[in-house]
């Protein structure tokens, strides 16, 4: 059984999906990142990054245990173990690997930061605000013609790079975007979230998120110096 140590974040949610979709036994080990478990010297062994998610893997490629952080690297690990959602056939390979790449290089970091200034900034910052809203709705449209051209980001076929992206639109309207002005990416979006794995994926950990506004705990936790101190 793989031991998921996650929060119900959209890089949780990419494996958690993964998981599902996989029929992977896993067990959750709950990170709350507001209380800065992700700081604890246990977890910082299985992820050096302070960053969840992570997982142990009793069942290695050696048949001894692995341990893997970055949830991308993750994915592909999953994929491989299983031979599912990421084909073995190169070109095919590399399709899904490069919208992979275009997910953790471009959508993650850069919708983060639109949800980032626009909820949890504590000023309004209009350069700020305006710059990463501005290239949310960018990224919406790169996607949304891809997706005019075939059924998934890398082609035909569900894979991974759909299962890295899809939970960060989840939160499109908090990055400023209206999911209607990207009819591609709207149908996509609503045909993948209809799965049933994707939606047991999703209510993982679910009950556990904050509603509302953070306190000062969970600000220094998540974005305070503590993210920055030498460990």
């Amino acid at each position: 059984m793989i031991d998921l140590y996650t929060w119900p974040t959209p890089n949780g949610h990419k494996i958690h999906i993964m998981l599902e979709e996989t029929e992977l036994a896993y067990k959750v080990i709950p990170i709350d990142i507001g209380a800065g478990d992700q700081f604890e010297p246990e977890f910082l062994k299985i992820s050096p990054n302070n960053k969840m998610p992570a997982i142990v893997d009793p069942e290695g490629p050696d048949g001894k245990p692995i341990s893997l952080f970055e949830s991308g690297a993750i994915l592909i690990y999953l994929a491989d173990k299983t031979g599912q959602f990421l084909s073995r056939e190169p070109r095919a390979r590399y399709e899904t690997l490069q919208w992979l790449m275009f997910q953790m290089g471009g959508v993650g970091p850069m919708l983060g930061q639109a949800h980032h200034f626009r909820i949890y900034a504590p000023e309004k910052l209009d350069y700020a605000f305006d710059r990463y809203t501005n290239e949310a709705k960018r990224l919406y449209g790169v996607l949304d013609r891809r997706l005019g051209e075939s059924a998934y980001l890398a082609g035909d076929d569900y894979t991974i790079a759909d299962m890295a992206t899809f939970p960060w639109l989840r939160s499109h309207e908090n990055q400023g975007v209206d999911l209607g002005e990207f009819p591609n990416v709207k149908q996509w979006f609503e045909g993948i979230a209809a799965r049933p794995a994707v939606e047991r994926g999703v209510q993982v950990l679910a009950d556990r998120r904050r509603q509302g506004p953070i306190d000062d705990k969970a600000r220094e936790a998540m974005f305070g110096a503590a993210q920055y101190q030498r460990r």
